[in-house]
């Protein structure tokens, strides 16, 4: 389980970088024009993954700024979300790296967002949440650089593990 969860967090790195690399290419006019996404605009839906990246790192580790909103705006340059991006892609891979095969089979709490609760569940299902979910959001992103006449790029999960980033999963 440890291998499949690693390859997904190199996965998510893989991944940001080829949708930040691309979003790169757009004006701040693009970047932020609201094309319909469910969080408007570009860098609505990328501020929003970080977003929700930090509130599931913060349930999971105990560590770190956790927003209350799912519609923050973290950063509203690019330049400044790609770095703090970067990092919190870091910090995703060292803690899925450092759990032991045990972990994943653990039990934890935390309080929901939308519509306060507390829920406990096992932290396997939840990961499969968190990867899920950026995987979700950047496929909108995706979908906004077609919008914006960009060539988006491809972020399939198999050309990842063809490539020598994920070579090491095939």
């Amino acid at each position: 389980m440890k291998g499949h969860y690693t390859m997904m967090a190199a996965y998510n790195r893989w991944a940001n970088g080829r949708i930040y690399e691309a979003a790169e290419a757009l004006s701040d006019d693009e970047l932020g024009r609201d094309v319909g996404a469910f969080f408007g605009s570009m860098l609505g839906t990328l501020n929003h993954i970080l977003v929700a990246d930090r509130i599931w790192m913060k349930r999971f580790t105990g560590e770190g700024d956790a927003p209350t909103r799912l519609d923050a705006i973290l950063h509203d340059r690019l330049a400044d979300l790609k770095a703090a991006r970067e990092v919190e892609d870091a910090r995703i891979e060292h803690y899925v790296g450092g759990l032991a095969d045990a972990a994943f089979e653990r039990t934890f709490s935390y309080r929901t967002i939308v519509q306060p609760a507390t829920v406990t569940q096992r932290l396997s299902p939840a990961l499969a949440h968190f990867f899920n979910h950026q995987t979700h959001h950047r496929g909108q992103a995706h979908t906004i650089l077609s919008q914006l006449n960009q060539n988006p790029p491809s972020l399939d999960l198999i050309y990842f593990q063809r490539t020598e980033a994920g070579a090491r999963f095939m």
